[in-house]
């Protein structure tokens, strides 16, 4: 049973999908604001946050923007009501794992926060037949452990993030669709959510400390993908 902390502001939809997830056999608490989901965090444990990107009070930016500050691997979906996509990028800019446009299935979120757990728990894709630990120049990726350090420190890296640097790695110099990538990290098949590869890549590369116009591992292939380089 996974422990998903819910934070919706309206009672309705909060409640709707409180029962929806419970019946799917989530352990759910559902709060009403970023404060008390904040305060909650460090009570509950979740092993998920559902986070509602319009919240009054502490945005759902915000909210995100401190559960990273405190915790970098927890995974995260938003939810937003509106579905354009300067607010979805910029959520996942933000650090969001997946997102979900409003009104939502419930088999639709059950699916996603059981796609974005499975990221978490495992599931290194590319590993078989390759040594415990790839090294590329600076960068040490542990295929078994599921760590990555840089120059001997660690870097957290956040569930999506870590299944897509594993895949990319896995094939130094494939390149990669984004298609390729949402199917193989999001298990998504629409297109459209292409940009879910975008904004993670971005972070990605921050995390990894790329020069924006000269990274050294993940190079984009303009037009197509992304590829990975070992220098």
């Amino acid at each position: 049973m996974s422990r998903v902390l819910l934070i919706e502001d309206d009672p309705a939809v909060r409640e709707g999908v409180a029962l929806a997830l419970r019946r799917q056999n989530h352990d759910v608490d559902a709060t009403a604001t970023g404060e008390e989901g904040m305060d909650r965090l460090r009570a509950f444990r979740p092993d998920i946050v559902v986070l509602d990107l319009m919240l009054p009070g502490m945005t759902g930016l915000e909210v995100c923007r401190g559960i990273r500050a405190v915790d970098q691997t927890l995974p995260i979906i938003m939810a937003t009501a509106r579905g354009e996509e300067v607010d979805i990028v910029v959520g996942l800019e933000a650090g969001a794992d997946d997102y979900v446009v409003k009104p939502v299935l419930a088999r639709v979120l059950d699916a996603r926060i059981r796609a974005v757990l499975r990221r978490a728990a495992g599931g290194t894709p590319g590993a078989e037949g390759l040594p415990k630990i790839d090294t590329y120049g600076d960068l040490a990726v542990d295929r078994a452990g599921l760590t990555v350090a840089l120059n001997g420190e660690p870097i957290a890296l956040a569930p999506s993030e870590l299944r897509l640097l594993l895949t990319l790695s896995a094939s130094p110099g494939q390149v990669f669709s984004r298609q390729q990538l949402l199917e193989a990290v999001w298990e998504h098949d629409y297109h459209g959510d292409a940009r879910l590869v975008d904004a993670c890549v971005k972070r990605l590369r921050t995390k990894m400390s790329e020069p924006p116009r000269a990274p050294r591992y993940i190079h984009t292939v303009r037009g197509f993908g992304y590829r990975f380089s070992a220098p």
